[in-house]
C-alpha cells in the first residue's frame, strides 16, 4: 500500500468504497466470462472464409456474439465506469475519456492510453461491422483476442490498487 493509501482510505466515503468494490467485483466476473468465451471461440484457428460459413452454425455464432458483447462490456466497464470512479476516489479528478486515459497511463493503471483507444475502436468495429463485412470482423476478432491479456492485466492492476482502499 502506498503511503497515501491509508490517508485516502480514511477519507474515502462509504458510497465511494461500495462503488469501487462493486465495480471491481463486476470487472472480475466479466473478465472470467470473457476469458472462458475467448478460449472456446479461439480453440482452433479459423480464416475469414471459414468465419462466413461458421457463422451459419448457431453455436459458433453465439460464441462470436458472446465474445463481442463481453469484450465490449469489460472495456466499457473499465474505461467508462471504473477508471473515472477510481480517479475521483484517489482525488485525481475525472475528466473526458482521453484525459482519464492519459492520467491512468501516468499513474501506471494502463500500459498505454493509445493501446486502450485502439481496443475501444476494435469494440466499435466488431459491433458495427459484424455481418456485412466478414473480413473486417475476422481481423477485429483476432485483434480483440490478442488484447484479452491486456484487459486481464488492467483488471489485475485495478484490483491491486483498489483492494487496500476497501479493507
Amino acid at each position: 500500500m502506498s503511503p497515501a493509501a491509508p490517508k485516502l482510505k480514511d477519507k474515502l466515503a462509504k458510497g465511494d468504497r461500495e462503488r469501487l468494490a462493486g465495480l471491481l467485483k463486476t470487472a472480475k466476473a466479466e473478465l472470467l466470462h470473457l476469458q472462458q468465451t475467448d478460449a472456446r471461440l479461439f480453440s482452433r484457428p479459423f480464416s475469414a472464409q471459414e468465419l462466413v460459413s461458421q457463422l451459419q452454425d448457431i453455436d459458433f455464432s453465439e460464441r462470436v456474439d458472446a465474445f463481442v458483447a463481453r469484450f465490449g462490456r469489460l472495456q466499457d466497464l473499465l474505461g467508462d465506469k471504473f477508471l473515472p470512479a477510481w480517479l475521483r476516489a484517489m482525488e485525481e479528478g475525472a475528466g473526458a475519456v482521453l484525459e482519464n486515459l492519459d492520467r491512468a497511463e501516468k499513474l501506471g493503471l494502463l500500459n498505454s492510453a493509445d493501446e486502450w483507444l485502439a481496443v475501444r475502436k476494435l469494440r466499435n468495429l466488431m459491433v458495427h461491422e459484424y455481418i456485412d463485412h466478414p473480413e473486417t470482423l475476422h481481423m477485429a476478432l483476432h485483434a480483440a483476442h490478442a488484447h484479452v491479456t491486456m484487459l486481464s492485466q488492467t483488471v489485475d492492476i485495478f484490483e491491486r490498487r483498489t483492494t487496500p482502499l476497501l479493507d
